[in-house]
């Protein structure tokens, strides 16, 4: 049975060529017009998405003149070149803030008042020193501990602690038996020698009349010679004691001065007992006194004597010259260090025997490059720093110094020569920086 033309599909009618290339093209077109507007719309979203971004760096105002800016120049590329400029303007502005903050202004009136000196770093020939620890003590070539010398009670104690006095004056009055009992001795001694004379010149007188023989004038002048030793004897046991050979009283003995000076040390009242070997008084002579040095033996080969040396006080604002007097051959096997002496004239009692010291010593000179005056040099945030003068102001300049001779500072790092610095009254500047600190701060 044939059933092909039962099992055919219904024929479609067929479209002219020419009508179904009219349709092909309307189909590319709407096609190309399709993706346009994709595009536009993805262009549109990314300039919308970047204005956003610019709006938020810059704010609501800038961003529509960005767009402005954007759309009349008709690209996206002069828009963000334009939000470039912005960025980098931004970027200077902070760099300057940051620079005017760091920067001390300072007008010539506030600098004149403030007693501000600017001068440039130059270069100098400087002398190196090196320092020492010292102490004050008593010149003990004219210092004295006075000492009853025989024991007694205290009478009476005329002078006072720390009170001047002068050679002979008599510091107190002691009752001593030994000094009566010396004064005694002199006065038999004296007695006998008036006896012993006066038998000897009669023996002699009996022997020039022919009377006496010669043998007894011998033994009359021989007793003499005898009472005049005896006399001598007990005159120079009361010297040595320091007591005087006539008083109104035997047991009086005073003490005495040795020489002009000040009582340092007082260890004696009234009614005490003292023995011959206590150290009652010490009177010393503070015109001069000594500053004792303490030299490490790495150092010793640096001091000599005769150097002239500088000692400043570590207290006060105190400081003299003098030279080097005495350097100690033996190093204190504790200390590892000798002792050397400087003698300091001290008219003005201002060196007080205690006061510890710092003696600065000069090594050879040296040139150096760059120096600036010591007061320059101040420390901000634990580092030397100098102030330098900008165009704006004063601004801390972080520098590492070298070596000194207590005027001058070498400059090994950080500034160079001629460059104007505050050279005196940095601590001005120093304030100054230490309140645009804390103001920023806050």
């Amino acid at each position: 049975m044939n059933f092909n033309n039962d099992s055919k599909e219904p024929s479609r009618p067929r479209v002219p060529k020419k009508q179904a290339v009219a349709i092909a093209v309307v189909l590319a077109l709407g096609v190309m017009a399709g993706v346009g507007i994709m595009t536009f719309a993805g262009k549109s979203s990314g300039e919308a998405s970047h204005a956003h971004e610019e709006a938020e760096g810059h704010g609501d105002g800038e961003h529509h003149d960005d767009a402005k800016t954007a759309s009349a120049k008709g690209g996206h590329a002069d828009a963000k070149a334009h939000a470039d400029g912005e960025h980098h303007k931004e970027a200077g502005m902070e760099a300057g803030k940051e620079e005017h903050e760091g920067s001390i202004s300072l007008t010539p009136e506030q600098q004149t008042s403030a007693g501000i000196v600017v001068e440039a770093a130059k270069p100098a020939t400087l002398t190196a020193t090196y320092q020492l620890p010292g102490e004050v003590t008593f010149n003990e070539d004219t210092t004295a501990h006075v000492v009853p010398r025989v024991p007694g009670v205290v009478e009476s104690v005329p002078v006072a602690l720390g009170q001047t006095v002068r050679k002979g004056q008599v510091l107190a009055v002691l009752n001593s038996p030994t000094v009566s009992d010396q004064r005694a001795e002199l006065q038999a001694a004296q007695k006998r020698l008036q006896l012993a004379r006066t038998t000897y010149e009669r023996e002699k007188s009996l022997f020039e009349a022919r009377i006496s023989p010669q043998q007894d004038v011998q033994v009359a002048e021989q007793a003499m010679q005898e009472a005049e030793i005896a006399v001598t004897n007990a005159r120079q046991k009361l010297q040595a004691v320091g007591a005087t050979v006539s008083s109104g009283s035997l047991n009086r003995y005073e003490l005495r001065a040795p020489f002009d000076g000040t009582i340092v040390e007082k260890h004696i009242a009234l009614g005490e007992q003292v023995r011959e070997d206590a150290n009652v008084f010490t009177v010393a002579d503070l015109r001069t006194v000594w500053a004792q040095i303490s030299v490490p033996a790495k150092d010793l080969p640096l001091v000599r004597v005769g150097d002239s040396v500088t000692v400043r006080a570590t207290a006060f604002e105190q400081s003299a010259v003098g030279k080097v007097a005495y350097v100690g051959s033996l190093i204190g096997e504790s200390t590892r260090t000798a002792q050397a002496r400087v003698t300091l004239q001290n008219p003005n009692a201002a060196w007080r025997p205690g006061l510890f010291v710092n003696v600065e010593m000069k090594r050879d000179s040296f040139e150096a490059p760059i120096t600036v005056t010591t007061d320059a040099v101040q420390t901000v945030e634990d580092k030397p720093v100098v102030f330098v003068k900008t165009a704006t102001g004063f601004i801390a300049q972080p520098v590492q110094v070298g070596r000194t001779d207590g005027q001058r500072v070498e400059i090994v790092q950080g500034i160079k020569a001629g460059v104007s610095y505050i050279a005196v009254g940095s601590f001005i500047a120093k304030a100054e920086l230490g309140k645009s600190t804390a103001s920023h701060a806050h």
